[in-house]
């Protein structure tokens, strides 16, 4: 099997728009943190703590979802960098290494939006309720 530059080259554009809308998402939730915990030290309303601790899950989920598409853009420079040393054998392994992290990091994406999916539902719940008992 023969590995040529062009193809870890081909992660460098399909990465970096990743890890920008990764972090859009870590700074928008992070704003809303902030936004919720003000409404919360006014109110101490139970239900903004536990919207507040799910946001923090949601948080720490894209933070890994950074890490493992760093490393994987990372990998994939350093695949090339082996390359030009002509070495094939170790430039595959780091590639492959490369796409497990991508796939890790969208993995991890997945999961996330299920979070975030599973929260919206439930305040699309809540206002139906409130809806049906006016």
């Amino acid at each position: 099997m023969i590995l040529h530059i062009e193809t870890p080259a081909l992660l460098f554009s399909a990465t970096s728009l990743i890890l920008l809308a990764y972090t859009n998402r870590f700074l928008t939730i992070a704003s809303i943190v902030r936004e919720l915990k003000k409404t919360y030290d006014k109110d101490e309303n139970k239900s903004i703590l536990l919207e507040i601790k799910n946001l923090n899950v949601r948080i720490t989920l894209i933070r890994y979802m950074q890490l493992f598409g760093v490393f994987s853009l990372f990998l994939s420079v350093f695949a090339m960098l082996l390359l030009f040393m002509n070495q094939q054998l170790y430039s595959i392994y780091l590639f492959g290494l490369s796409l497990l992290s991508l796939l890790i990091s969208l993995g991890l994406s997945f999961w996330e939006i299920s979070i975030s999916a599973n929260a919206l539902r439930l305040h699309l719940s809540d206002l139906m309720e409130n809806e049906e008992k006016e």
